[in-house]
């Protein structure tokens, strides 16, 4: 059995842009992907509200993905794949990040994801690297306003660019879901449940494509 580490925020997560909670197993991409991939692999959700690549939050400053990254990669090895998508709370007004600065905190998860596995576990997983969906223009009339500002849209644009350039230098799957999925009309934000469902599908596509591969690196979905 193959082991994939989803690990990202709230889109990861599976925050409901209605209600605020958290949708059902059924609905996540997550819980759709294995459903998807059936018995031959097992899919941990390792999605948290507000987390960043290596940013700290001024109130909340658990939420840096880099700070749970090895102790998430250590409790859950052997890892045969790691699905990583993280930036969409790095567009914050709070930490002023470019999205150039941004896709470099993701490739500085990616070489920690590939050097402490290659330690711990006697092998690097292969890397899925997914550039966010984009930031919708509603952004400024969301509850999350307060957060964002209206150039966080076009900064988030800006990410494929760059996190193609993380893929390729860390030799990883990329994959821009911007291509596919767009975040919900209710907060800009988050996936609606059809969002969801698609980002399963293309990233079902992904891993099957890489399994069949055989290889580790830059294919680009």
């Amino acid at each position: 059995m193959k082991t994939i580490l989803c690990y990202g925020d709230s889109n990861t997560y599976g925050y409901n842009p209605s209600n605020g909670f958290r949708y059902s197993e059924s609905v996540r991409w997550t819980g759709r992907l294995k459903a998807l991939l059936g018995g031959g692999y097992r899919v941990i959700e390792e999605g948290c509200n507000g987390r960043t690549t290596i940013f700290d939050d001024p109130l909340e400053g658990w939420k840096n993905g880099l700070g749970y990254l090895r102790p998430c990669l250590n409790s859950h090895k052997p890892i045969d794949i790691v699905i990583l998508m993280l930036g969409s709370n790095d567009l914050k007004e709070t930490f002023h990040a470019s999205a150039e600065q941004i896709a470099g905190g993701a490739a500085t998860l990616l070489g920690v994801i590939q050097d402490f596995t290659k330690e711990k576990q006697g092998f690097e997983p292969k890397i899925i690297l997914v550039s966010p969906p984009e930031i919708g223009e509603g952004i400024c009339d969301s509850p999350f306003s307060g957060s964002f500002r209206r150039d966080a849209v076009s900064r988030s644009r800006e990410f494929p660019k760059w996190y193609r350039k993380a893929a390729k230098a860390h030799n990883c799957i990329f994959f821009n879901a911007a291509e596919h999925i767009e975040p919900s009309k209710e907060d800009s934000l988050h996936l609606a449940p059809e969002g969801h469902e698609r980002l399963a599908q293309e990233l079902y596509r992904a891993v099957k494509a890489l399994e069949g591969s055989g290889k580790s690196g830059n294919a680009q979905a």
